[in-house]
């Protein structure tokens, strides 16, 4: 079965979109607070000048995420706040792309409770299990931070955010989309 119906494409790359802008908006967000902090703490030694070179350091990661220097724990929290329908469209578009980036029938990616699909080459399931012997299980927001280049895999794994099961457990050579 489709993670997306075709005639809701349309539809799921335009949820993608707002989805990516709003995350967009609140990783700028949170990076002038950041900047703002530093400014405050960094104002006895060097002040302005000081907060500036900090947060110049960060800057942006291919134009889609922000980044604080090395503490890039704010991306790990970038969730927005939009409509139940637009995560929902957002999940299965994205889920729809990677399903057509490497198609297969050896990985399955779970991202509940929106949509699963498989994908890569390998071993499929038996036909007593319908799962096959690698799953990937991830929450919303975690996928389409994958997704966006938000943030990597190895950030998310780290963080406890992926639960992947089987011996090709790591995607990271597939996103961000």
């Amino acid at each position: 079965m489709a993670v997306i119906r075709e005639q809701d494409i349309e539809k799921g790359r335009r949820a993608w979109r707002q989805w990516v802008e709003a995350a967009r908006e609140q990783s700028v967000a949170a990076t002038t607070d950041s900047r703002t902090a530093i400014g405050h703490d960094a104002a006895g030694a060097g002040g302005a000048a000081a907060a500036d070179a900090s947060a110049t350091a960060g800057g942006l990661r291919d134009d889609k995420a922000t980044s604080c220097g090395p503490d890039t724990d704010h991306t790990l929290s970038i969730s927005p706040e939009l409509p139940r329908p637009v995560w929902a469209m957002s999940v299965r578009y994205t889920l729809f792309l990677l399903e057509r980036r490497a198609p297969g029938p050896g990985v399955e990616v779970r991202v509940a409770p929106w949509g699963a699909i498989k994908i890569l080459d390998g071993p499929a399931s038996d036909p007593h299990n319908l799962t096959p012997p690698d799953v990937i299980e991830l929450e919303p927001d975690v996928w389409l931070r994958l997704a966006a280049g938000i943030t990597t895999w190895a950030q998310e794994k780290d963080a406890g955010h992926i639960t992947a099961v089987g011996e090709r457990d790591d995607l990271s050579d597939l996103l961000p989309l």
